[in-house]
């Protein structure tokens, strides 16, 4: 078996929180399996690498002996997780839910082995609480803490509605750990609230606490905000590879290393080098990315999907699809986003904001391969884009 501390080296990478490493350490020791919870509300129908930054987590625990059970919270995603939103969620159908629910198994095995997980709905337990051990359980958490979660604290302090039901969905997640017994809860770093709750709820229930591991909240391919479907700045994991491909080619230049970091299993000190040779001017960026387009494609689809969105990509930026000498526009980098519609008009593409949105709606804009198709879709005042209107319009901008 693994040395303990060799364990905790690799369960550590790509972790903001870690509580308590002792009490990883004494679970690790007693030689058994431990149980590991991670918990995915199925609010939408398609996982994205956002998604797989947890789910890499899991296989690191599944690859060194530990059972992985995949929690579908079908109940809690009635109520919608209030994590990070400004507004109260609105309610999803149990229709909707159970729709969303059938990708998901096919999606997880891309990443997790799926005869080694066990899938588990919340739904089971928490469908058949009475209201008298809602209300117990309701009654184990003042309101005075709920309001020193940052969400709910913003939210308050601006006078934006908070339903009571908000209130409920940190304790029911909490409660799904009571149920689980879980020794180790995964989630994403803005979820470290929820998940000490959890803690909370296990010594209550005379159990030992679940150790907390959070992981960093992917930055999608605007380079500013996290990965969200709502943002459009996604990438699914069940998408078309040439799709995939188009989109990883897309991010800022920034966030190489830390896709590299959390979403393959590149060791530490090759990412160190190659972040290094970048800096230098001895490694070309857009080589960089190619590596980790391939990379991720082939994680998902495959190799020779992969040979061929490479294949694709460079026909239609190197052999003929694209002219050979497209203008290039040099504009000043920020850490600020740009309205693509704006950008297409700021360097010549379209003559009006207006047009470059009909253009957008009919499909008719592509950046660095990638269709368009949201008429607010942002960019990042950071890298390079290539840019194309039509059929034979192209330009390129660089944020420098």
């Amino acid at each position: 078996m693994m040395e303990i501390c060799e364990q905790i080296k690799i369960i550590r990478r790509g972790t903001v929180d870690l509580i308590e490493e002792q009490d990883l350490v004494e679970k690790l020791s007693r030689g058994k399996p431990l149980r590991i919870k991670a918990g995915f509300d199925p609010t939408a129908p398609d996982l994205h690498l956002g998604h797989t930054v947890l789910l890499q987590k899991l296989k690191v625990f599944q690859d060194l002996g530990h059972q992985v059970i995949f929690l579908i919270g079908d109940h809690t995603a009635m109520i919608g997780d209030p994590t990070g939103q400004s507004e109260t969620r609105p309610v999803l159908s149990e229709r909707d839910i159970k729709m969303n629910v059938m990708t998901y198994e096919a999606q997880i095995s891309k990443v997790l082995d799926k005869r080694k997980i066990q899938v588990v709905y919340n739904s089971a337990w928490l469908a058949k609480m009475s209201g008298v051990e809602l209300l117990k359980l309701a009654s184990s958490y003042n309101v005075a803490r709920m309001l020193e979660r940052d969400d709910f604290a913003k939210r308050y302090k601006a006078g934006r509605s908070i339903r009571i039901h908000e209130f409920l969905y940190p304790l029911l997640q909490g409660y799904d750990s009571v149920q689980l017994r879980a020794d180790v809860e995964l989630g994403g770093a803005d979820q470290k609230f929820n998940l000490l709750i959890g803690r909370e709820l296990q010594r209550e229930a005379g159990q030992a606490p679940q150790i907390v591991i959070t992981v960093p909240l992917l930055v999608g391919t605007d380079g500013v905000r996290k990965m969200s479907k709502s943002f459009g700045n996604h990438i699914p994991i069940a998408g078309q590879p040439n799709d995939m491909f188009g989109k990883v080619m897309s991010i800022p230049d920034t966030l190489m290393g830390i896709y590299f970091e959390l979403l393959t299993d590149r060791p530490l000190e090759i990412i160190e080098q190659m972040k290094k040779q970048i800096k230098k001017g001895e490694l070309h960026p857009r080589v960089v990315k190619q590596e980790l387009a391939m990379d991720l494609v082939r994680r998902f689809h495959g190799e020779a999907a992969a040979k061929v969105a490479l294949n694709e990509f460079e026909r239609v930026f190197r052999e003929g699809d694209s002219p050979t000498d497209i203008e290039a526009f040099n504009l000043p980098a920020s850490s600020q986003t740009i309205e693509l519609v704006d950008l297409l008009v700021q360097i010549g593409l379209v003559e009006s904001k207006s047009e470059a949105k009909r253009l957008v709606t009919q499909g008719a804009v592509e950046v660095n391969s990638e269709k368009v198709g949201e008429v607010n879709h942002q960019l990042a005042c950071s890298g390079e884009y290539v840019l194309r209107v039509g059929k034979r319009r192209f330009k390129k901008a660089f944020f420098k």
